[in-house]
């Protein structure tokens, strides 16, 4: 029997990816509200509340009242919002955080799916701070750019609108200038580091594509670490997981440029360690779909382990 999904949110750009990625399935029973209903509280519960998992594509207010409508004990959630991603009782939904965490999210009610900058920074972070490679007290910064997707509907019509008297958007802007970008929370639990790090992202003139970058001045680090180290360590921890993948440590030096929309369409997240030829210096990269594995393609993977379906069904 297909399981029964509802998408509350599916009008939104996450949502659609999703839904995009789960109509044409014999092994998912999609549940809709018609556009009329949607703002309607009561057909939003209906749906909820008969849904076997319910994927929440909401702002993080309206991700948390959505919870407070599940009243059927068998509903099972994943929410993509930022609402519960350190929160009690829910499991963070990065399958290859850790050993185990496959299982975790499989067996779980209540499933935080990664916010996109923050899904990068981690799989960098977290294998390196927990092998004591990087000590958790690290003065960490990270830089990153998205494709303009990532800021939803409204940053996606100043981009598209095609109305020729309008001014197209910027070719490159920064913001959260303010350094209390909501996704430094979650980077800092899931990683392990004892501070906040300096993070500053930007958005470019491209629809989706990502490049996270978190600069390691090994020369300065406690121990004689290499980049050798930095590599060996991710590419222990990431071994067999088809998701997440190393280039290979030399590969840096046949890469003239990297671009974000590499990744586009898979649910890819690619690690780089590059480093200058002394090997003190090292930037590791993390290359992904912000609309993938950044958002409705790690959402769905999470659906297919929650629903003991093939992990990477639909990806």
């Amino acid at each position: 029997m297909a399981a029964k999904v509802f998408i509350d949110g599916e009008a939104g750009t996450t949502g659609l990816q999703i839904k995009a990625r789960l109509e044409a399935r014999e092994d998912i029973e999609l549940l809709h509200l018609g556009e009329d209903e949607r703002k309607d509280a009561d057909r939003r519960r209906d749906r909820l509340n008969e849904a076997d998992l319910a994927i929440l594509c909401l702002p993080d207010d309206a991700a948390r009242e959505a919870i407070a409508l599940i009243e059927n004990p068998q509903t099972r959630v994943i929410d993509p919002s930022s609402a519960h991603r350190i929160a009690d009782g829910w499991v963070y939904g990065f399958p290859e955080y850790e050993p185990g965490q496959h299982d975790l999210i499989a067996n779980a009610k209540r499933v935080t799916n990664p916010g996109c900058y923050a899904i990068a920074s981690v799989a960098i972070l977290h294998p390196l701070i927990s092998a004591g490679i990087v000590p958790s007290e690290w003065p960490v910064a990270i830089s990153a750019i998205s494709g303009y997707s990532g800021g939803g509907k409204s940053l996606i019509a100043e981009y598209e609108n095609e109305d020729p008297g309008s001014s197209p958007g910027s070719p490159f802007f920064t913001y959260a200038h303010g350094l209390k970008h909501k996704h430094i929370p979650e980077i800092v639990y899931w990683s392990g580091l004892s501070h906040s790090p300096i993070f500053m992202p930007s958005v470019g003139r491209f629809s989706q594509g990502m490049i996270v970058q978190v600069p390691l001045p090994v020369w300065a680090m406690p121990g004689l670490v290499t980049a050798g180290d930095l590599h060996e360590t991710l590419a222990s921890h990431y071994k067999g997981q088809s998701c997440v993948t190393i280039a290979a440590p030399d590969a840096g030096k046949d890469i003239p440029r990297l671009e974000p929309g590499l990744l586009n369409g898979t649910n890819e997240l690619r690690l780089h360690v590059f480093a200058n030829d002394a090997g003190s210096q090292v930037v590791v990269m993390g290359l992904l779909d912000n609309l993938g594995k950044g958002a409705s393609g790690q959402a769905v993977q999470n659906l297919n382990l929650m629903l003991g379906l093939p992990e990477e069904e639909g990806l």
